[in-house]
Order: C-alpha cells, then structure tokens, then sequence
C-alpha cells in the first residue's frame, strides 16, 4: 500500500468520493488518485515522494508554475496585513486596471470567488438587459455548474434542453438550447425558431472542457452577427483561455469584442477568482449602480487580488506568450510524432498555453468528434505516463497546460517517456 492509498481511504471516510471535485477521482482513467504534497516550478510531489512532470497546472491558472516566488512573495505580504476585510481595498483597483489594460473591451468588471459564479452573474445580467430568458450554450461546453448550464442536446443538437443533473428543475433548463461547437449553422437554426426569447449566446471562445477544441475559421464571427442581428448578448467564457491563450485572452486572437467576458483561473494566481466584465453601461445594470442583484463575501480578497496581480505583471514580460507557445507546439508535436512512429491513431491541439491529446486518426473539432474518440487508449496512455512520472489531466475530456517553468528538457522527457508508452498501447 502507498500513503496515497492511505490517505484516500480516509478522505473518503469523511469527503464525498473522497474529493472536493470530481475529476480528481480518477473514474475517467481507473485506479485511484495521487494525492500532492507540495508543487515546484514544472513539478509535482505526492505523498509518497514521487515527482512528476505536471501538465495540469491546478487546471489553468499556474501560468508560471508552481510556487512562483514572486506569487508566493505577494501573498506572504498581504496575508501579514490581513486574510479578508469585507471592505473596499486599493489591490481590487490595481487588479481590475491590470485587466482593463489587457482587454480594453473590460471597461468595467466585478470580481467574484470563481469562475461559476461569473458565469451566474453573466447569465443573470444578460436575461435582465435584454428581457428575455433563453441562452444557447454548445454541447460539450462547461460554464461551471449554475443550474441553467447543467443542460446538453437531447435527441439532436438543436433540442431544447434537459437536465443533465439530478436536481435540476426541467422548467429551468428548457431555457437552454444546445448548439454544436463550431457550427454556426446550428446557432442559426436556434436563432431561426426562438430569436426573440434568446438573451445570450454563451461559449469557451476555444472549448477546454471537452479537451481543447480551437474554434473554426468565422464560427466566432457567426455568433457575432448572429447576436447582433438579433439582440442578444455574445458571452465569451473565457474563465480558462483568459491570459491562458494571449495576454488579452482568446477574443484578442479573435480579434471580436464580446458583450460580456467571465474571468478566472490566471487572474487569481492560483487562488479562487473570478470576474465579470464588458461595457460601462452593461455592467452598471448591476447593484449598486443597477437593479440586478450580485453579492458575495468574498470577492476582492486581498489576498487573491494580490496573486492574480503578481502574475498579470509577469505576464507583461515581452516574449512571454511566444515563448510559452513554443514549448506548447513542441510538446504536441514531439508527441503526435511518436505516437505516429508507434503506428497509433493520434491528434493534437493547440492554443497559446493550451493543448489538447485524442486518440483518433482524424482532426477533431466538435463535439461528435471528441466522443469518437479511443478513451479506453486513452486511459491506458494516462497510466502509463503517470508511471513514467508524467501527469496530465486524469479525463479524456480536459485540455492540459503548459507554464513558463516547463525547460525543454522537460519537453523532451515528457516525449520520450510518451514514446515507450506508446509502443506499449
């Protein structure tokens, strides 16, 4: 037995399934989960002593790796003048100007304690602006778990919603239809039946939670028009792309403005932040400039508003998103070159700090792609990287990261560790 045995068996005495988040349970891969110590730079160690090369990055926001010593540098300085006031501080300001300078299109912003209440908040302002109470989300979307986009396609993709949840009330979630990503003709379709009762259009302007799924040359523009021309709002969920892809997040590669952005992951450092923001007089609908009500006890604490502004002012280093690309493309492309010497059906993804791993022989980009997808191999090349001191995402159906702390030594290890693994599938 191994102490992270151990430690699961009495996490699970006390924890629901043993974690405070599902995917940690290792159902998608077997076996059981490695439970860490403690996080260096590219690296991970578990309790047993174990290092392992990390792709995981705490899902997204450890852009510069583990224990950064200029992060951790300003949380020690701000957790000695106080963990949480409950009251207006400078640091919030400085964080949501950093934010504002990277993505004009933020004119103002709210901060909040994550990425699913951002998108609560979003959804909320949207259907009160506009008056209406239906939202279109894609299959294989992710949007954190407010009740309204717990939602997939029933009998086809352009079905009104059912609930995907136990718990979920049917009358909620007939409020959202489904589209299929990157295909703007199915948004059309749903605009063409229910255009005056649609509020807003909600999407990961690059899919990473059913694996990393780059949009499609003019899907984004589609949505665009489409909810100009109809008066809907467009919601870029860009709770993981955001400073994850470029500096001024996946529209500023895209070069489309939406009306309303959710922010997470990077703008806490590491830490639990989340942000709303868009257009002054769209977000001073909200209390208490407005009517539209959002609070929360936690938002803007000073401790995480100091995280995510030591990392955002790293990430102002020139060269930095070039350099991270790189060792993105090189770690794809060293594996899809393996895996083709090995002779087994494999794609890669990428976008700026992200990457996507599928076991198919075909490029992957929708949904009904990504469930085509071998995830039984994919298994099997989880554990066998994990023995080989590799971690990445422990689901078929996540995107991986890299950080700025990954040398190409690194890269190269990874590859060679993915090559024997491999040619043992």
């Amino acid at each position: 037995m191994t102490a992270s045995h151990d430690a699961f068996a009495r996490a699970r005495s006390v924890i629901v399934g043993g974690v405070n988040s599902p995917v940690r349970a290792f159902r998608g891969v077997g076996g059981e989960p490695i439970f860490m110590r403690r996080g260096e730079g590219a690296y991970l160690f578990d309790v047993d002593g174990r290092r392992y090369i990390d792709y995981v990055g705490a899902w997204g926001p450890l852009i510069l790796g583990h224990a950064d010593p200029e992060v951790v540098r300003a949380v020690a300085d701000a957790a000695r003048q106080g963990l949480a006031f409950g009251t207006p501080t400078e640091i919030e300001t400085e964080l949501a100007l950093a934010v504002r300078v990277a993505m004009p299109g933020l004119e103002k912003l709210r901060f909040v304690s994550s990425g699913t209440e951002a998108t609560m908040t979003a959804l909320r302002l949207a259907r009160a602006v506009t008056g209406r109470d239906k939202v279109v989300k894609f299959e294989g979307g992710y949007h954190g778990h407010p009740d309204s986009l717990l939602v997939r396609a029933g009998s086809g993709a352009l079905t009104l919603g059912v609930p995907t949840s136990p718990g979920v009330p049917a009358a909620l979630a007939a409020q959202t239809l489904v589209a299929r990503y990157n295909d703007g003709d199915s948004v059309a379709a749903l605009f063409a039946a229910h255009g005056p009762d649609i509020a807003a259009v909600i999407v990961e302007p690059v899919a990473g939670n059913m694996n990393c799924v780059p949009p499609a040359p003019g899907f984004h523009e589609s949505l665009r028009a489409l909810c100009d021309r109809h008066g809907a709002l467009l919601i870029f969920d860009e709770v993981m792309t955001g400073f994850r892809v470029a500096r001024g997040g996946a529209q500023a590669l895209l070069g489309i403005r939406p009306d309303l952005t959710t922010l997470g992951k990077i703008i806490g450092g590491g830490l639990p932040v989340g942000a709303i923001g868009g257009p002054a007089a769209l977000m001073d609908q909200l209390v208490p400039e407005g009517r539209v009500f959002q609070a929360g006890t936690n938002s803007g604490n000073p401790v995480a508003m100091s995280a995510g502004l030591a990392t955002l002012r790293r990430l102002e280093t020139p060269g930095f998103y070039e350099a991270l690309g790189e060792r993105v493309r090189d770690l794809a492309l060293g594996l899809q070159a393996a895996a083709q010497r090995a002779g087994v059906p494999f794609t890669t993804t990428t976008a700026g700090g992200m990457f996507g791993l599928f076991f198919s022989a075909r490029p992957v980009q929708t949904y009904e792609d990504v469930m085509a997808c071998d995830v039984e191999r994919f298994r099997r090349f989880f554990q066998g990287l994990l023995t080989e001191g590799i971690y990445i995402a422990p689901s078929a159906f996540e995107a991986g990261f890299v950080s700025a702390a990954h040398s190409k030594a690194d890269i190269n290890a990874t590859v060679a560790a993915a090559e024997r693994v491999f040619a043992r599938l």
